[in-house]
């Protein structure tokens, strides 16, 4: 196996000695300006730990496995590609974004059905102009460290993109030919005359609705499981995630942590990159 251990700022020598000595490492080899791979490591239980307090991430990737073995990456949009929740946003402009934002977080660890919480979050949307959605997205959408750096390596090793999202159609339809996403799915709102009604229209994209997609596109492109990979940060993207070969948690909850095959929780999203350098 290969060790892989990742920061936001330069690694101190001592760090990389302290743990290539832990993982009786064979070579110390940096990848990306701060990421190095340390060649035949040996699991220790010392180095998950070692590597939390020190605000690095680590993971055991096998010896010859590269991005190349990949045709798809599925992610999940709020909070992963993008750094903001759209619904809180959109909330914010009704004066109620700690009411929905507590719903939204309860979701995103499990604690409450997704579908349950978005019809509940919707409904205090009533009567909002529907403005209020491109003003988010103008004003407040951004997109997550090192996506820029993520999307166009993956552009250039032909390996598909699926944006599945428990938010809304109109900004993932933003993004699609944006960031040039090749496939993009998600719920979408009621307007009348102008005004978000309260409701979402048609079957809510849930937890399965995203695994659904997934097998959908990856049956599609004649991909096998172990060539897709899934993003997520909430408890919404766990039976997405484990359908995909490959499961990274994205700066996330606990319950995605303990259940993915990689977590970032440090670097941006170029470290799916620097894992599989």
């Amino acid at each position: 196996m290969n060790l892989v251990i990742q920061s936001t700022h330069a690694i101190p020598a001592a760090h990389l000695d302290h743990l290539a000595k832990l993982a009786q490492s064979e070579r110390t080899e940096q990848t990306a300006e701060h990421a190095w791979r340390l060649s035949g490591a040996q699991p220790h239980p010392g180095i998950a730990p070692y590597c939390l307090e020190n605000r690095l991430d680590c993971g055991y990737v096998p010896q010859g496995r590269s991005l190349g073995d990949f045709g798809l990456v599925v992610m999940d949009m709020d909070s992963t590609l993008i750094s903001i929740e759209c619904i809180d946003e959109i909330a914010d402009m009704q004066g109620l974004k700690p009411e929905v934002a507590a719903i939204t977080e309860s979701a995103m660890r499990g604690e409450i059905d997704f579908a349950e919480s978005l019809r509940r979050r919707v409904a205090l949307l009533e009567g909002l102009d529907e403005s209020a959605l491109q003003r988010v997205y103008d004003e407040r959408l951004q997109l997550n460290p090192g996506a820029g750096i993520m999307l166009a390596k993956l552009k250039e090793r032909g390996i598909r993109t699926l944006l599945v999202s428990g938010g809304f159609l109109f900004f993932t339809e933003r993004l699609k030919p944006r960031l040039g996403l090749d496939y993009t799915h998600a719920n979408t709102l009621e307007i009348v005359d102008g005004k978000l009604t309260g409701r979402v229209l048609g079957k809510i994209l849930d937890a399965q609705g995203k695994a659904d997609w997934l097998v959908k596109i990856r049956d599609e492109l004649e991909l096998k499981p172990g060539q897709v990979i899934a993003m997520g940060d909430g408890a919404n993207d766990l039976k997405m995630m484990a359908k995909a070969g490959i499961s990274i948690a994205y700066h996330a909850k606990p319950v995605v942590r303990e259940q993915a095959s990689y977590a970032l929780n440090f670097v941006g999203l170029d470290g799916l990159v620097n894992l599989l350098a």
